[in-house]
């Protein structure tokens, strides 16, 4: 797999805005990704902007943590 380094310059400039933009999403998902275990629930909601809800959630299985492992390295 082709990775293109112009385009990964551009996504790290989004994600510095995002996180300007809203300071309290990234400690969040760092508390988060440090308490997360197999069989913890994450639980995810949205209000759209004319007030509808969407809501979903997953139970944490071994293979997950296996890739929340893999993205915590991507990330160090």
């Amino acid at each position: 797999m082709k990775i293109n380094p112009m385009k990964l310059m551009q996504l790290k400039g989004m994600e510095d805005q995002l996180a300007d933009s809203h300071p309290k999403l990234y400690p969040f998902l760092e508390a988060a990704a440090a308490a997360v275990d197999e069989g913890s629930v994450i639980a995810v909601e949205m209000t759209t902007s004319e007030g509808k809800v969407l809501r979903s959630n997953i139970r944490v299985s071994a293979e997950d943590m296996e890739l929340i492992r893999k993205l915590k390295e991507v990330r160090e």
